[in-house]
Protein backbone atom coordinates (compact mmCIF):
# COMPACT_ATOMS: atom_id res chain seq x y z
CA UNK A 1 0.00 0.00 0.00
CA UNK A 2 1.53 3.40 -0.92
CA UNK A 3 0.31 5.16 1.75
CA UNK A 4 -1.05 4.20 5.01
CA UNK A 5 -1.77 6.77 7.48
CA UNK A 6 -5.49 6.55 7.41
CA UNK A 7 -6.68 3.22 5.89
CA UNK A 8 -7.94 0.87 8.48
CA UNK A 9 -5.21 -1.52 8.51
CA UNK A 10 -3.27 1.73 9.85
CA UNK A 11 -5.65 3.04 12.15
CA UNK A 12 -7.00 0.40 13.27
CA UNK A 13 -5.38 -2.32 12.71
CA UNK A 14 -2.98 -2.27 15.63
CA UNK A 15 -4.78 -1.70 18.40
CA UNK A 16 -4.06 -4.51 20.47
CA UNK A 17 -6.57 -4.62 23.10
CA UNK A 18 -8.21 -7.99 24.26
CA UNK A 19 -10.19 -8.93 21.63
CA UNK A 20 -9.87 -9.38 18.13
CA UNK A 21 -7.93 -5.79 16.21
CA UNK A 22 -9.28 -3.84 13.29
CA UNK A 23 -12.63 -2.11 14.42
CA UNK A 24 -14.09 -0.74 11.26
CA UNK A 25 -16.01 2.67 11.08
CA UNK A 26 -19.22 2.01 9.92
CA UNK A 27 -22.68 2.86 9.49
CA UNK A 28 -26.09 2.07 6.95
CA UNK A 29 -29.22 3.82 5.90
CA UNK A 30 -32.90 3.78 4.05
CA UNK A 31 -33.12 5.04 0.09
CA UNK A 32 -36.25 5.75 -1.91
CA UNK A 33 -37.50 3.14 -4.46
CA UNK A 34 -35.43 1.69 -7.03
CA UNK A 35 -36.72 0.71 -10.38
CA UNK A 36 -35.91 1.35 -14.03
CA UNK A 37 -34.66 -1.10 -16.67
CA UNK A 38 -31.19 -0.87 -15.48
CA UNK A 39 -29.46 -4.23 -14.00
CA UNK A 40 -31.20 -4.75 -10.22
CA UNK A 41 -28.08 -6.36 -9.08
CA UNK A 42 -24.67 -4.55 -7.68
CA UNK A 43 -22.04 -5.87 -6.11
CA UNK A 44 -20.69 -4.36 -3.18
CA UNK A 45 -16.90 -5.03 -2.22
CA UNK A 46 -14.81 -4.47 1.60
CA UNK A 47 -12.05 -5.92 3.29
CA UNK A 48 -13.52 -7.07 6.39
CA UNK A 49 -10.44 -7.19 9.34
CA UNK A 50 -13.02 -10.17 11.46
CA UNK A 51 -16.15 -11.63 11.76
CA UNK A 52 -18.17 -8.88 13.42
CA UNK A 53 -17.13 -6.19 10.17
CA UNK A 54 -18.14 -8.90 7.67
CA UNK A 55 -21.33 -9.70 9.27
CA UNK A 56 -22.12 -5.48 10.01
CA UNK A 57 -21.06 -5.04 5.91
CA UNK A 58 -23.28 -7.92 5.21
CA UNK A 59 -26.16 -6.42 7.13
CA UNK A 60 -25.96 -3.38 5.02
CA UNK A 61 -26.80 -5.47 2.05
CA UNK A 62 -29.51 -7.24 3.49
CA UNK A 63 -31.28 -4.44 5.14
CA UNK A 64 -31.10 -2.91 1.41
CA UNK A 65 -32.60 -5.82 -0.05
CA UNK A 66 -35.09 -6.05 2.33
CA UNK A 67 -36.16 -1.96 2.09
CA UNK A 68 -36.02 -2.81 -1.69
CA UNK A 69 -37.72 -5.89 -3.04
CA UNK A 70 -36.47 -7.60 -6.39
CA UNK A 71 -32.82 -5.77 -6.05
CA UNK A 72 -29.55 -7.66 -5.36
CA UNK A 73 -26.42 -6.57 -4.00
CA UNK A 74 -23.51 -9.49 -3.63
CA UNK A 75 -21.38 -9.15 -1.01
CA UNK A 76 -16.65 -9.47 -1.62
CA UNK A 77 -15.38 -9.86 1.04
CA UNK A 78 -11.09 -8.95 -0.37
CA UNK A 79 -8.51 -9.49 2.42
CA UNK A 80 -8.04 -6.93 4.43
CA UNK A 81 -4.16 -6.18 4.14
CA UNK A 82 -4.10 -5.96 0.11
CA UNK A 83 -7.42 -4.38 -0.13
CA UNK A 84 -6.85 -1.08 -0.35
CA UNK A 85 -4.26 -1.85 -3.56
CA UNK A 86 -6.58 -4.63 -4.88
CA UNK A 87 -9.28 -1.72 -5.37
CA UNK A 88 -7.33 0.84 -6.90
CA UNK A 89 -6.18 -1.68 -9.67
CA UNK A 90 -9.39 -2.95 -10.48
CA UNK A 91 -10.89 1.07 -10.37
CA UNK A 92 -7.93 2.04 -12.67
CA UNK A 93 -8.47 -0.54 -14.82
CA UNK A 94 -12.13 -0.51 -15.49
CA UNK A 95 -13.55 -3.35 -13.61
CA UNK A 96 -14.16 -1.93 -10.20
CA UNK A 97 -17.49 -3.68 -8.13
CA UNK A 98 -20.05 -1.48 -8.55
CA UNK A 99 -19.75 -0.19 -5.17
CA UNK A 100 -17.17 -0.78 -2.45
CA UNK A 101 -15.30 0.38 0.41
CA UNK A 102 -12.79 3.30 0.34
CA UNK A 103 -11.57 5.89 2.58
CA UNK A 104 -12.73 9.75 2.02
CA UNK A 105 -10.83 12.53 1.30
CA UNK A 106 -7.09 12.34 -0.26
CA UNK A 107 -3.28 10.96 0.61
CA UNK A 108 -3.99 7.44 -0.22
CA UNK A 109 -4.21 4.24 -2.53
CA UNK A 110 -7.95 3.76 -2.14
CA UNK A 111 -8.88 7.71 -1.34
CA UNK A 112 -11.81 8.75 -3.14
CA UNK A 113 -11.65 12.33 -4.28
CA UNK A 114 -8.58 11.64 -6.58
CA UNK A 115 -10.75 8.71 -8.24
CA UNK A 116 -13.38 11.77 -8.72
CA UNK A 117 -11.00 13.79 -10.00
CA UNK A 118 -10.40 11.14 -13.08
CA UNK A 119 -13.86 10.22 -13.44
CA UNK A 120 -13.20 6.38 -11.62
CA UNK A 121 -16.46 6.82 -9.89
CA UNK A 122 -19.81 7.82 -9.76
CA UNK A 123 -21.54 11.18 -8.75
CA UNK A 124 -24.56 11.07 -6.21
CA UNK A 125 -27.42 13.47 -7.71
CA UNK A 126 -29.17 11.96 -4.61
CA UNK A 127 -30.74 15.48 -2.38
CA UNK A 128 -30.66 12.97 0.52
CA UNK A 129 -27.90 11.85 0.46
CA UNK A 130 -25.84 15.63 0.43
CA UNK A 131 -28.13 16.59 3.19
CA UNK A 132 -27.26 13.30 5.67
CA UNK A 133 -23.51 14.16 5.18
CA UNK A 134 -22.56 16.58 8.17
CA UNK A 135 -20.93 19.35 6.54
CA UNK A 136 -17.57 18.72 8.48
CA UNK A 137 -16.95 15.74 6.48
CA UNK A 138 -18.74 16.57 3.69
CA UNK A 139 -15.16 17.87 1.85
CA UNK A 140 -13.73 14.47 2.20
CA UNK A 141 -16.33 13.64 -0.24
CA UNK A 142 -16.74 15.94 -2.52
CA UNK A 143 -15.05 17.03 -5.75
CA UNK A 144 -15.93 20.45 -7.70
CA UNK A 145 -19.53 20.45 -6.32
CA UNK A 146 -20.33 16.77 -6.58
CA UNK A 147 -20.86 14.00 -3.85
CA UNK A 148 -19.28 10.75 -4.92
CA UNK A 149 -19.19 8.63 -2.04
CA UNK A 150 -20.71 8.57 1.91
CA UNK A 151 -19.43 8.10 5.18
CA UNK A 152 -20.05 4.78 6.88
CA UNK A 153 -19.94 6.75 10.47
CA UNK A 154 -18.31 8.92 12.63
CA UNK A 155 -15.88 7.90 15.70
CA UNK A 156 -14.10 9.89 18.31
CA UNK A 157 -10.33 9.98 17.98
CA UNK A 158 -9.21 10.01 21.76
CA UNK A 159 -9.69 7.87 24.73
CA UNK A 160 -11.41 4.52 25.85
CA UNK A 161 -11.63 5.13 29.65
CA UNK A 162 -12.77 2.42 32.41
CA UNK A 163 -14.54 5.12 34.82
CA UNK A 164 -15.58 2.70 37.57
CA UNK A 165 -12.37 1.54 37.63
CA UNK A 166 -11.41 5.24 38.00
CA UNK A 167 -13.67 6.28 40.36
CA UNK A 168 -12.60 3.56 42.72
CA UNK A 169 -9.45 4.88 43.08
CA UNK A 170 -10.76 8.52 43.60
CA UNK A 171 -9.74 9.49 40.07
CA UNK A 172 -12.37 11.53 38.16
CA UNK A 173 -12.06 12.51 34.38
CA UNK A 174 -15.09 13.74 32.05
CA UNK A 175 -15.58 15.18 29.02
CA UNK A 176 -15.20 18.72 30.71
CA UNK A 177 -12.00 17.73 33.10
CA UNK A 178 -9.25 20.14 31.70
CA UNK A 179 -5.42 18.28 31.11
CA UNK A 180 -3.98 20.03 33.73
CA UNK A 181 -6.20 18.42 36.07
CA UNK A 182 -5.94 15.19 34.41
CA UNK A 183 -2.38 15.54 35.13
CA UNK A 184 -3.05 16.67 38.80
CA UNK A 185 -4.76 13.23 39.54
CA UNK A 186 -1.60 11.15 37.89
CA UNK A 187 0.20 10.29 41.42
CA UNK A 188 -3.28 9.40 43.00
CA UNK A 189 -3.53 6.97 40.16
CA UNK A 190 0.15 6.27 40.37
CA UNK A 191 -0.39 5.18 44.18
CA UNK A 192 -2.76 2.87 43.71
CA UNK A 193 -0.41 0.88 41.43
CA UNK A 194 -2.38 2.42 38.54
CA UNK A 195 -1.63 5.01 34.96
CA UNK A 196 -4.25 7.38 34.05
CA UNK A 197 -3.27 6.39 30.53
CA UNK A 198 -1.69 3.62 28.48
CA UNK A 199 0.64 4.46 25.84
CA UNK A 200 2.30 2.61 23.35
CA UNK A 201 5.25 5.11 22.85
CA UNK A 202 7.27 3.24 20.22
CA UNK A 203 4.59 3.28 17.85
CA UNK A 204 4.11 6.27 15.57
CA UNK A 205 -0.06 5.13 15.37
CA UNK A 206 -0.64 5.21 19.12
CA UNK A 207 1.13 8.87 19.46
CA UNK A 208 -0.04 10.34 16.55
CA UNK A 209 -3.76 10.11 17.94
CA UNK A 210 -2.65 11.44 21.01
CA UNK A 211 -1.04 14.29 19.48
CA UNK A 212 -3.65 15.14 17.25
CA UNK A 213 -6.63 15.06 19.81
CA UNK A 214 -4.76 17.41 21.82
CA UNK A 215 -4.42 19.18 18.46
CA UNK A 216 -8.35 19.40 17.87
CA UNK A 217 -8.38 21.41 20.66
CA UNK A 218 -5.10 23.70 20.73
CA UNK A 219 -5.07 24.23 16.72
CA UNK A 220 -8.34 23.31 15.03
CA UNK A 221 -10.70 24.12 17.64
CA UNK A 222 -9.77 28.00 17.34
CA UNK A 223 -9.31 27.69 13.62
CA UNK A 224 -10.73 24.94 12.06
CA UNK A 225 -9.79 25.99 8.78
CA UNK A 226 -6.05 25.67 10.07
CA UNK A 227 -5.31 22.88 7.41
CA UNK A 228 -6.36 24.93 4.60
CA UNK A 229 -4.46 27.87 5.49
CA UNK A 230 -1.33 25.74 5.71
CA UNK A 231 -2.02 24.16 2.20
CA UNK A 232 -2.18 27.88 0.86
CA UNK A 233 1.06 28.46 3.26
CA UNK A 234 -0.76 31.21 5.41
CA UNK A 235 0.65 28.26 8.62
CA UNK A 236 2.85 26.19 9.48
CA UNK A 237 3.55 23.54 12.36
CA UNK A 238 6.33 25.30 13.97
CA UNK A 239 4.89 28.68 13.69
CA UNK A 240 1.83 27.49 15.13
CA UNK A 241 1.25 28.21 19.04
CA UNK A 242 -1.44 25.26 19.25
CA UNK A 243 0.64 22.96 17.63
CA UNK A 244 3.55 23.16 19.65
CA UNK A 245 1.37 23.76 22.79
CA UNK A 246 0.37 20.38 21.70
CA UNK A 247 3.58 18.38 21.62
CA UNK A 248 4.48 20.06 24.96
CA UNK A 249 1.79 18.80 26.74
CA UNK A 250 2.69 15.14 25.95
CA UNK A 251 5.84 15.85 27.94
CA UNK A 252 4.09 17.52 30.57
CA UNK A 253 1.60 14.04 31.04
CA UNK A 254 4.79 11.94 30.20
CA UNK A 255 7.13 13.73 33.24
CA UNK A 256 3.91 13.65 35.18
CA UNK A 257 3.80 10.00 35.26
CA UNK A 258 0.63 9.91 33.43
CA UNK A 259 2.03 7.01 30.96
CA UNK A 260 2.88 3.61 32.45
CA UNK A 261 7.05 2.94 32.86
CA UNK A 262 8.48 2.38 29.96
CA UNK A 263 6.21 4.06 27.44
CA UNK A 264 8.75 5.18 25.12
CA UNK A 265 9.23 1.81 24.03
CA UNK A 266 6.23 -0.37 24.70
CA UNK A 267 4.06 -1.30 22.02
CA UNK A 268 0.83 -2.39 21.73
CA UNK A 269 0.91 -5.22 24.05
CA UNK A 270 1.50 -2.96 26.87
CA UNK A 271 -2.35 -1.82 25.82
CA UNK A 272 -3.02 -5.32 26.07
CA UNK A 273 -1.32 -6.09 29.58
CA UNK A 274 -2.19 -3.08 31.08
CA UNK A 275 -6.31 -3.31 30.16
CA UNK A 276 -6.55 -6.48 30.94
CA UNK A 277 -4.66 -6.33 34.19
CA UNK A 278 -6.38 -3.13 35.36
CA UNK A 279 -2.82 -1.19 35.50
CA UNK A 280 -4.15 1.49 33.20
CA UNK A 281 -7.39 3.39 33.03
CA UNK A 282 -7.01 4.67 29.79
CA UNK A 283 -5.39 4.30 26.65
CA UNK A 284 -5.32 6.36 22.89
CA UNK A 285 -7.90 4.54 20.20
CA UNK A 286 -10.66 4.68 18.03
CA UNK A 287 -13.61 4.77 20.16
CA UNK A 288 -15.28 2.09 18.37
CA UNK A 289 -12.48 -0.08 20.34
CA UNK A 290 -14.81 0.22 23.59
CA UNK A 291 -17.74 -2.05 22.02
CA UNK A 292 -15.49 -4.58 21.09
CA UNK A 293 -13.63 -4.75 23.85
CA UNK A 294 -16.89 -4.94 26.28
CA UNK A 295 -18.37 -7.67 23.91
CA UNK A 296 -15.50 -9.75 24.53
CA UNK A 297 -15.04 -9.42 28.03
CA UNK A 298 -18.77 -10.77 28.29
CA UNK A 299 -19.95 -7.56 30.39
CA UNK A 300 -17.89 -7.91 32.97
CA UNK A 301 -16.09 -4.39 32.36
CA UNK A 302 -17.80 -1.23 30.96
CA UNK A 303 -15.93 1.88 28.88
CA UNK A 304 -16.66 4.92 27.85
CA UNK A 305 -15.27 7.08 25.23
CA UNK A 306 -13.67 10.31 26.06
CA UNK A 307 -11.74 13.47 24.35
CA UNK A 308 -8.45 14.28 25.84
CA UNK A 309 -8.90 16.99 28.00
CA UNK A 310 -7.16 20.45 26.71
CA UNK A 311 -5.12 22.04 28.33
CA UNK A 312 -6.18 24.92 31.04
CA UNK A 313 -8.14 27.86 29.13
CA UNK A 314 -8.90 25.74 26.21
CA UNK A 315 -11.86 25.13 25.16
CA UNK A 316 -11.60 20.72 24.60
CA UNK A 317 -13.46 19.69 21.12
CA UNK A 318 -14.10 16.42 20.14
CA UNK A 319 -11.87 14.80 17.18
CA UNK A 320 -14.48 12.77 14.60
CA UNK A 321 -13.21 10.89 11.79
CA UNK A 322 -15.95 10.18 9.13
CA UNK A 323 -13.14 9.86 6.47
CA UNK A 324 -14.26 5.73 6.04
CA UNK A 325 -17.00 5.56 3.37
CA UNK A 326 -18.37 3.72 0.08
CA UNK A 327 -18.30 5.14 -2.83
CA UNK A 328 -19.24 3.52 -6.63
CA UNK A 329 -17.20 2.81 -9.75
CA UNK A 330 -18.43 5.03 -12.59
CA UNK A 331 -18.45 1.77 -15.44
CA UNK A 332 -21.30 0.44 -13.09
CA UNK A 333 -24.33 -0.45 -15.44
CA UNK A 334 -26.69 0.03 -12.18
CA UNK A 335 -25.97 3.60 -11.66
CA UNK A 336 -29.49 4.29 -9.79
CA UNK A 337 -29.48 1.31 -7.52
CA UNK A 338 -25.80 2.07 -6.55
CA UNK A 339 -26.94 5.67 -5.88
CA UNK A 340 -29.95 4.10 -3.83
CA UNK A 341 -27.66 2.02 -1.91
CA UNK A 342 -25.26 4.24 -1.04
CA UNK A 343 -27.88 6.90 0.34
CA UNK A 344 -29.33 3.83 2.30
CA UNK A 345 -25.94 3.70 4.20
CA UNK A 346 -26.23 7.24 5.14
CA UNK A 347 -30.07 7.73 6.09
CA UNK A 348 -30.95 8.08 9.97
CA UNK A 349 -32.41 4.87 10.38
CA UNK A 350 -29.68 2.62 8.38
CA UNK A 351 -26.96 5.06 10.73
CA UNK A 352 -28.37 4.10 14.18
CA UNK A 353 -28.85 0.60 13.37
CA UNK A 354 -25.58 -0.07 12.29
CA UNK A 355 -23.46 1.95 14.89
CA UNK A 356 -25.45 -0.53 17.44
CA UNK A 357 -23.70 -3.52 15.68
CA UNK A 358 -20.20 -2.08 15.21
CA UNK A 359 -19.86 0.64 18.10
CA UNK A 360 -19.45 4.11 15.90
CA UNK A 361 -21.92 7.45 16.23
CA UNK A 362 -23.89 7.98 13.39
CA UNK A 363 -22.68 10.85 11.12
CA UNK A 364 -25.93 12.30 11.13
CA UNK A 365 -26.68 12.07 14.80
CA UNK A 366 -29.12 14.29 16.16
CA UNK A 367 -30.38 13.19 19.84
CA UNK A 368 -28.53 11.56 22.00
CA UNK A 369 -31.36 8.44 21.76
CA UNK A 370 -29.30 7.83 18.89
CA UNK A 371 -26.01 7.40 21.01
CA UNK A 372 -25.07 4.29 22.35
CA UNK A 373 -24.49 4.23 26.53
CA UNK A 374 -20.29 4.48 25.76
CA UNK A 375 -20.86 8.10 24.16
CA UNK A 376 -23.69 8.85 26.84
CA UNK A 377 -20.39 11.51 28.59
CA UNK A 378 -19.55 13.08 25.29
CA UNK A 379 -23.06 13.80 24.19
CA UNK A 380 -23.42 17.04 25.51
CA UNK A 381 -20.35 18.15 23.45
CA UNK A 382 -21.82 16.46 19.85
CA UNK A 383 -24.94 18.49 20.65
CA UNK A 384 -23.21 21.95 20.92
CA UNK A 385 -21.18 20.92 17.92
CA UNK A 386 -17.72 20.95 19.89
CA UNK A 387 -16.28 18.97 16.92
CA UNK A 388 -13.72 19.26 14.80
CA UNK A 389 -12.85 16.50 12.29
CA UNK A 390 -9.94 14.18 12.12
CA UNK A 391 -7.12 16.71 11.16
CA UNK A 392 -4.63 14.52 9.18
CA UNK A 393 -7.09 13.34 6.53
CA UNK A 394 -6.87 16.89 4.80
CA UNK A 395 -2.92 16.30 5.02
CA UNK A 396 -1.62 15.52 1.58
CA UNK A 397 1.04 12.75 2.82
CA UNK A 398 1.29 10.15 5.09
CA UNK A 399 4.62 11.19 6.10
CA UNK A 400 4.09 13.84 8.18
CA UNK A 401 1.26 11.82 10.31
CA UNK A 402 4.57 9.41 10.83
CA UNK A 403 7.07 11.36 11.83
CA UNK A 404 4.47 13.16 14.04
CA UNK A 405 3.95 9.95 15.54
CA UNK A 406 7.75 9.32 15.81
CA UNK A 407 8.78 12.69 16.83
CA UNK A 408 6.25 12.32 19.71
CA UNK A 409 8.82 9.42 20.79
CA UNK A 410 12.01 11.17 20.11
CA UNK A 411 10.75 14.10 22.22
CA UNK A 412 9.85 11.82 25.64
CA UNK A 413 13.32 10.08 25.06
CA UNK A 414 14.84 13.36 24.69
CA UNK A 415 16.15 12.93 20.86
CA UNK A 416 14.08 15.54 19.34
CA UNK A 417 12.95 18.90 20.16
CA UNK A 418 8.87 19.81 19.83
CA UNK A 419 10.73 22.65 17.48
CA UNK A 420 12.38 19.57 15.57
CA UNK A 421 9.25 17.70 14.83
CA UNK A 422 7.45 20.45 13.81
CA UNK A 423 9.69 21.53 11.37
CA UNK A 424 10.21 18.10 10.29
CA UNK A 425 6.31 18.01 9.48
CA UNK A 426 6.62 21.15 7.39
CA UNK A 427 9.42 19.85 5.42
CA UNK A 428 6.90 16.84 5.21
CA UNK A 429 4.13 18.87 3.72
CA UNK A 430 5.90 20.54 1.30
Amino acid sequence: MKHTRRSRTARLAWLAIPVATGLLLAGCSSSGSTGGKEPQTITFAYGATNDQDKAAYDSLAKAFEAANKGVTVTTQNLPVQSYPTTIATRVQGGNAPDTFYAEGGTGQSNSILPWAKSGLVLPLDDASIKANIPDSAKSLYTYNGKIYGVPLGTQLNGVIYNDELAQSIGVKIDATTSLDDIIAQCGKARAAGKTVYGLAGSTYQNNGILAVALATSTVYGPNKNWNADRAKNKVTFAGTKGWTTALESIKKMYDAGCFQDGATSAGFDALTNGASSGKILGFFAPSAAAQQIMQAAGGHVKLVALPVGAPQGTKTYLSLSADQGVTASAKTKSPKLATDFLSYIVSDKGQEEYSKQVGTIPVNVGNDSTLLPQYAGIKDEIAKNDTRGYAPTEWPNAKIYTDLGNGVQGILTGQMTVKQVLQQMDTDWG
